[in-house]
């Protein structure tokens, strides 16, 4: 009996550690890859200090942004994925959709965009060449990647047409989530302010990563746009929504928590749970063979 006991708990123990073996090497490259059913909405919300072209005054004015990200499975792979995202901005009065176009009735759009581009599942670099017949990209663009350092990394900057810096400046909490706040600093950049018009541009950002997913909870920005001879056209304070901050913060600690119990619990479980039913099943097995020699 001690034999049968003995053998079943080796196999159960070898079993066991497979398993966690899988768990420490093989797991993390899969459940650290940017999924390929992501549609995710964003919500911010402000002022702005818009240039009125009647009266040539500056109006402060409340705002809000729709930005919806979602993954083009057809065109991805197992290493990149292809993201097509939409923005809109508008004037916050009355009740207004998440977008209007330039025929508004009211003239509530502020601004509206589209954006192709690709990026590492893992890394969640830009990825150019067969993947886009877009605008090519550098740095990251829409997240961070998985175990994000306390480190600078190239942010693409849509402005600038460029990567800018976004340099790590402590850990903070919201909602009881540990998170890395990143800052992204632009000063008076020649850059094309209206379409077909060059002016200066400045920039003032946060962003708040949830470091193990790599997603971002809180972002906020202050945006100035002046034209060459000094005139003001856009001066734009913009920030998560506290109902998408809050939101955000769930689903990071609701994913971050799922990695760590398939990287971390689970090997952990299989190689004590292992090793002592391999300890236990070779006990019974070597007593019960001391016993059949006596």
């Amino acid at each position: 009996m001690r034999k049968i006991i003995g053998s079943v708990l080796l196999g159960l123990g070898a079993f066991l550690l497979v398993g966690a073996l899988l768990a420490s090497f093989w797991v993390p490259g899969q459940v650290k890859k940017t999924p390929l059913d992501v549609d995710s909405t964003t919500r911010l919300d402000g002022t702005a200090d818009k240039l009125n072209p009647e009266t040539g005054d500056l109006e402060t004015i409340p705002v809000k942004a729709t930005s919806v990200t979602r993954a083009d499975a057809d065109r991805s792979d197992d290493e990149v994925i292809v993201w097509v995202n939409t923005t809109c901005l508008v004037i916050d009065e009355g009740d207004v959709p998440d977008c209007v176009d330039d025929k508004d009735p009211q003239k509530r759009l502020v601004s509206a965009s589209e954006d192709v581009f690709a990026t590492d599942r893992v890394t969640a670099m830009s990825v150019n060449g067969q993947y886009l017949t877009a605008e090519e990209k550098e740095g990251l663009v829409n997240k961070f990647p998985f175990d994000t350092e306390k480190k600078t990394y190239p942010y693409w900057d849509s402005m600038l047409d460029a990567p800018v810096d976004a340099t790590y400046e402590g850990t903070e909490e919201i909602d009881g989530l540990e998170v890395y706040k990143f800052h992204i600093l632009v000063e008076n950049e020649q850059a094309e302010v209206v379409e077909g018009t060059d002016g200066v541009y400045s920039q003032d950002k946060y962003i708040y990563v949830e470091p193990l997913t790599g997603a971002i909870v809180n972002q906020t920005q202050h945006e100035v746009r002046v034209l060459e001879d000094g005139t003001k056209i856009l001066d734009l304070d913009l920030g998560f929504t506290d109902e998408q901050v809050s939101t955000g913060a769930k689903e990071s600690k609701d994913n971050a928590d799922k990695i760590r119990l398939l990287t971390e619990t689970v090997p952990l479980v299989g190689y004590i749970a292992g090793g002592l039913a391999l300890l236990i099943g070779l006990v019974l097995v070597l007593t019960s063979r001391k016993k059949n020699a006596a």
